[in-house]
């Protein structure tokens, strides 16, 4: 996975941005994961104040999620949450597709 990370307004330190690698990459069980390009931000004038945008190219369409909040770690927290949440209604519909189409190709099924 190729892990693109950009600060605006917010110090890089290792700390961060291991967090937030340890974080993507807890993803990649979920759904395969190419590439993940993260937008951490910081507005001073607005509120709230911080920023998360994140957008995983994946097999298939990508996933996008986008959070703000007073903290950084919250708006993070937000993002994560619309990810999974995304990643896994994706899976679940891919699956019951799957099941309907197994169904109707049962044999002795009547149409």
């Amino acid at each position: 996975m190729r892990l693109n990370l950009q600060h605006f307004s917010i110090p890089s330190t290792d700390a961060l941005d291991s967090w937030v690698e340890r974080q993507i990459f807890a993803l990649g069980r979920l759904r395969q994961i190419e590439e993940a390009n993260i937008r951490l931000a910081h507005y001073a004038g607005t509120s709230p104040a911080y920023q998360v945008n994140v957008h995983l190219v994946t097999p298939g369409p990508d996933v996008f999620a986008e959070g703000r909040d007073h903290t950084l770690r919250a708006a993070f927290m937000k993002v994560m949450a619309g990810l999974r949440e995304q990643i896994v209604s994706r899976t679940k519909k891919r699956l019951q597709n799957l099941k309907g189409k197994l169904r109707a190709r049962a044999p002795g099924r009547l149409k």
